[in-house]
C-alpha cells in the first residue's frame, strides 16, 4: 500500500486532544521552510522546548517533533515568518480546535497587545492563514478566491461549507444519509459520512457488515451495527486514552500511523510499532517517511515537472476564476448605482422617511413594522424595502430584481458614490489579479522549459563525462535555485573581503556597543573614521565559536575594511567622496574615559598609536551572489565584484536611500532571465540594507 502523506479527520480529532495539553506554552520564534512548512519553536514550563511542525504541501501534517527531527533553521526569514515573529514572540499558546470534522486546525495564541489565530488547512492544495482577533486575514501562504469562499489578506477568513460530522451523527441521521446513496456501504460511509476510505473499511470490519453490500440491501440491523461501531470510535477519539500505532510493510517502510490499532491493518498482516503518544508516533512516521523520500531522490533525482506544471495550472485556473468574479462584482456594483439614480425619487423618499423617524427617536423595530404595514397597503416606497438593519443603520430596497443596501445617514448621491467607489476598488483588485496571473504564467513557462531542457539532457548520453563542466551563466538561466542560510552577523552591516575574511559594522550605537563587548576578539582589527558618526568596524580573524588565532592580513584586506568604515560613515550623508580611516588592535579600545570626561553610548576611547588609511574613497557596490548561497551582498567594490554574479557601484549622490534601492532593484532585475528569482532574494528592502545612509548615485550603467 502507498504510504500515508496526509492526516485524516480522525487523526486530527485525536491530535487536538493531545496538543491542548500544552496550553500555556510560550512562542519563541517562527520559521518558514520553502512555501509549505511552518515551524513554531515554543517552550513549556514543565516539558521544556517544544517544536510544532505544520506542513501543507505534498505532505500534510501537524505535530510536535523531537529536536533531532527538526530541520536546521533556514536562511534569512521571508516576510511571512517575520510577520509571525512580530505577532507571536512571547505569546501564549491558548489551544487548538478542529473545525467541525474537516481537516482544518485553528491554533490560538494570546498576547497582551494582540491575539492571533493560525488556521492550517490540511486538504486540497493546503494553506496556512494568519488571522487577527477580528478574524481578518493578516497573511496567508496562498490566496484563495472562489465563489464559495475567500482567503485573502484584508478579508474575513471563511471556512469551507459545513460537512456532516460522523462522530456526532445520530442513529436517525445515519440512516437518512445512508439511504440517500446509490452505491455500496463502504463507499457511502467514506463519502456521505465523510469518514474516508480507511476508516469506512474499519467501521465495516468492526460492525461485521460486508463492505460491498449494496445500500438497497442493507437492513436496520446493519445500520445499528455500524452506528454502534461509530459510537465506539467516538469514545476512542474523545477519551484521550490512545494506543498509537505505526505500521510498516514487508520491506520495513512506514505506510501508516493511527491513534489506536486498526483491524484493517492487522488483517492485512502489517507489522506495527506502539508509541506512548500519538504525537510521538506522528513525529517518527513523518521523519521516516522523509528519509524514504530522500533515498528515492538519491536514485532518481528528476524533479516532478508534471506535478509542478499541474500546480501552476491549478493556480492559473483559480486566478482566472477570481478575475471573472471581480468583473461580475464590479459590474453588479455599477448597476446598483445606476439603478439608484434611475429610481432616485423612490430611494430618496425611503431614506427621508427612515431618517426622519430616527431623528424623532423612533426605534428601528418600529420603523420596520411601519414599513411592513405600508407594504401591505400597497405604498410603493414601503413595498420596495426588503430589510431594515438597525445595527448597521442601513435599509435594503429592491429595484428591478436587484437589491441595494443604503446607508440612512447619507443621501442618494453619496450612496451611489459609495457603490461606484466599491466598483472601482474591486476593479483595482482585478488589475492586481491580472498582474499575478502573468507572474504565474511566467513560472509555468519556466517549469515547462526546465522540463524540456532536462529531457534533452537525458537524451544526450554521448557527451564525455570527464569533460570540464562549463561555468554557469546565472543571468541567462530561466530558473535560479534559491539557497540561503541564516548567519549571526546579518543583523549588522557586513561583507566578506576578497581574501575571505568577515567584516562587520554597527548600524547604530547599540550595535556598536554589542560588537565591541560581545564579538571583538584579541586578534581582530578595529576600524573607525576620522569623521564623527562612523560605524564600529571589525575585521574578524576568526568566527565567534572558533579558537582565536593570529592572522597576517593582506594590504588589500585592510584597505577594503577601511573603505567599508568610510563608506558607511556620516561623510556619505554629507555628500563627501573620501575620508581618512584608522586601525587599532582590540587591546587599544576602551570604554573607560579620562578623568572628568564622558563617553556617549556607542563611542570608545582609543589609546596608543593608530595606523591611518588616507583619502579612502566613499564607494560601495551591491550585487547578487549566486554561488554557494543566493543573496544580496554589498560593500567595497573590489570585494563584492569578486563574489557577485552582477553588481552596481554607488557613490554619494542625489537619490534618497529607498529610491536608490528601487533603482538598483530594477536594474538588477533586468539583467536576469529569472525575474522571480530577483524578487525573492533581492527586493528593494533587502538591497536597502546594504546602502549607506544618505543620497546615492549609480555610477555604472
Amino acid at each position: 500500500m502507498d504510504p500515508k502523506r496526509e492526516l485524516t479527520s480522525v487523526d486530527l480529532a485525536a491530535l487536538v486532544t493531545e496538543l491542548n495539553r500544552y496550553e500555556g506554552a510560550k512562542v519563541d520564534k517562527a520559521y518558514l521552510y520553502g512555501d509549505d512548512l511552518l515551524r513554531l519553536k515554543m517552550r513549556d514550563f514543565d516539558r521544556g522546548r517544544l517544536e510544532l511542525l505544520l506542513e501543507v504541501g505534498e505532505i500534510k501534517r501537524a505535530h510536535l517533533a523531537a529536536q533531532e527531527h527538526v530541520p536546521d533553521a533556514p536562511g534569512r526569514p521571508p516576510n511571512f515568518a517575520m510577520m509571525l515573529r512580530n505577532r507571536l514572540n512571547g505569546a501564549d499558546f491558548a489551544g487548538v480546535e478542529q473545525y467541525e470534522f474537516d481537516r482544518i486546525l485553528t491554533f490560538t495564541f494570546e498576547r497582551g497587545d494582540e491575539n492571533t489565530k493560525i488556521v492550517v488547512e490540511l486538504f486540497g492544495q493546503g494553506n496556512i492563514a494568519v488571522l487577527d482577533e477580528t478574524g481578518e486575514v493578516v497573511r496567508s501562504l496562498e490566496t484563495v478566491r472562489l465563489k464559495s469562499r475567500t482567503v485573502a489578506p484584508g478579508s474575513q477568513y471563511e471556512y469551507p461549507a459545513s460537512r456532516l460530522d460522523p462522530l456526532t451523527v445520530s442513529r436517525d441521521a445515519l440512516g437518512r444519509n445512508m439511504e440517500q446513496s446509490d452505491t455500496d456501504v463502504v463507499r457511502t460511509l467514506a463519502t456521505q459520512l465523510n469518514l474516508g476510505g480507511l476508516y469506512a473499511e474499519e467501521l465495516c470490519t468492526r460492525a461485521g457488515v460486508e463492505k460491498t453490500l449494496d445500500i438497497a440491501d442493507a437492513t436496520d440491523d446493519d445500520y445499528d451495527a455500524i452506528y454502534d461501531a461509530i459510537v465506539d470510535l467516538r469514545q476512542q477519539v474523545r477519551s484521550g486514552e490512545f494506543d498509537p500505532r505505526l505500521y510498516l510493510d514487508d520491506d520495513g517502510e512506514v505506510v501508516d500511523v493511527t491513534p489506536f490499532p486498526l483491524r484493517e491493518h492487522q488483517n492485512a498482516g502489517l507489522d506495527e510499532e506502539a508509541y506512548d503518544t500519538f504525537n510521538d508516533a506522528l513525529d517518527e512516521y513523518f521523519f521516516r517517511l522523509d528519509l524514504t523520500a530522500d533515498e528515492q531522490e538519491a536514485t532518481s533525482d528528476r524533479p516532478d515537472f508534471e506535478e509542478q506544471i499541474a500546480k501552476q495550472q491549478r493556480i492559473i485556473d483559480q486566478q482566472e476564476g477570481a478575475i471573472e468574479g471581480f468583473e461580475q462584482q464590479a459590474e453588479d456594483e455599477r448597476e446598483r448605482a445606476e439603478l439608484l439614480y434611475a429610481n432616485y425619487d423612490l430611494a430618496d423618499d425611503v431614506l427621508s422617511t427612515v431618517r426622519g423617524a430616527r431623528e424623532e427617536g423612533v426605534p428601528w423595530d418600529d420603523i420596520a413594522a411601519t414599513l411592513e404595514e405600508g407594504a401591505e397597503q400597497g405604498i410603493p416606497e414601503a413595498e420596495a424595502v426588503t430589510n431594515v438593519d438597525g445595527a448597521n443603520g442601513t435599509v435594503t430596497i429592491e429595484l428591478d430584481d436587484a437589491t441595494v443596501t443604503l446607508d440612512v445617514s447619507m443621501g442618494v448621491e453619496k450612496n451611489a458614490d459609495r457603490l461606484y467607489t466599491e466598483a472601482k476598488r474591486i476593479q483595482e483588485k482585478k488589475e492586481g489579479a491580472l498582474a499575478a496571473i502573468e507572474d504565474t504564467r511566467e513560472e509555468l513557462a519556466a517549469v515547462k522549459k526546465r522540463r524540456d531542457e532536462w529531457e534533452a539532457d537525458d537524451e544526450d548520453d554521448d557527451e564525455d563525462e570527464d569533460e570540464e563542466p562549463e561555468e554557469t551563466d546565472w543571468l541567462a538561466l530561466d530558473s535560479v535555485p534559491v539557497k540561503s542560510t541564516e548567519h549571526w552577523f546579518e543583523r549588522f552591516r557586513w561583507f566578506y573581503t576578497s581574501s575571505g575574511y568577515l567584516v562587520v559594522g554597527g548600524r547604530n550605537a547599540d550595535q556598536n556597543e554589542e560588537l565591541v563587548k560581545k564579538y571583538m576578539s584579541k586578534h581582530d582589527r578595529f576600524f573607525h573614521t576620522q569623521a564623527h558618526g562612523g560605524p564600529v568596524t571589525l575585521l574578524k580573524a576568526t568566527g565567534p565559536s572558533e579558537p582565536a588565532q593570529a592572522v597576517d592580513f593582506s594590504d588589500e584586506t585592510l584597505r577594503e575594511a577601511a573603505q567599508f568604515a568610510v563608506s558607511y560613515s556620516s561623510i556619505w550623508k554629507e555628500g563627501r567622496f573620501a575620508d581618512d580611516a584608522y586601525m587599532v588592535e582590540p587591546s587599544q579600545v576602551s570604554k573607560t574615559p579620562e578623568s572628568g570626561e564622558y563617553i556617549e553610548k556607542g563611542s570608545f576611547v582609543i589609546r596608543g598609536d593608530r595606523e591611518y588609511f588616507e583619502d579612502v574613497a566613499a564607494k560601495v557596490a551591491v550585487g547578487i551572489q549566486c554561488e554557494d548561497e543566493t543573496r544580496v551582498i554589498g560593500g567595497p567594490p573590489s570585494a563584492i565584484e569578486a563574489r557577485a554574479e552582477t553588481t552596481l557601484t554607488l557613490t554619494p549622490g542625489q537619490y534618497a536611500q529607498n529610491d536608490a534601492a528601487k533603482l538598483c532593484y530594477r536594474r538588477l532585475r533586468e539583467r536576469f532571465a529569472d525575474k522571480s528569482f530577483v524578487r525573492k532574494i533581492a527586493s528593494p528592502d533587502q538591497i536597502q540594507e546594504f546602502l549607506p545612509p544618505g543620497g546615492s548615485d549609480i555610477v555604472d550603467e
